[in-house]
């Protein structure tokens, strides 16, 4: 199991991503916790314990951004160095040089490859970066 015991924090607020993303994890043997409301990610993930890395939607409910929330992240010592990729249907052109500026770990493109997304995820988890634009 490629993701054995890690633990995937995933902020996204669309039901059935949420449902796609947790089934492919899940199979790799990850544990997963959600947040829909980017506006308590924070407060959340303070409550968690042993997060290996987070996923996280750039477009929120509410007109909350997830550079905002990577902001927030990132402002906690404690969580400095955690990888965070942005997961997104943004369009990449114009996300990517955003999320490579701000110092996320990776882009994955919405809609996901479901053989490839937990693949992507221990390869963040080895040290490495993923970009990947989907259909582009």
């Amino acid at each position: 199991m490629l993701l054995k015991d890690k633990f995937v924090y995933i902020v996204e607020d669309n039901t059935q991503n949420r449902v796609v993303f947790q089934m492919c994890l899940l199979r790799e043997g990850a544990r997963v916790e959600f947040e829909r409301q980017g506006k308590e990610a924070v407060q959340h993930l303070l409550s968690l314990r042993n997060v290996d890395i987070i996923l996280l939607d750039l477009m929120l409910a509410k007109g909350v951004s997830g550079f905002d929330v990577y902001d927030d992240i990132r402002a906690l010592p404690q969580f400095a160095a955690l990888p965070i990729i942005a997961v997104s249907a943004m369009d990449a052109a114009i996300a990517l040089p955003q999320v490579r500026r701000k110092g996320f770990n990776g882009f994955i493109a919405k809609p996901i490859d479901g053989e490839a997304f937990s693949m992507q995820i221990a390869q963040v988890l080895a040290g490495d970066q993923v970009w990947d634009m989907g259909g582009m």
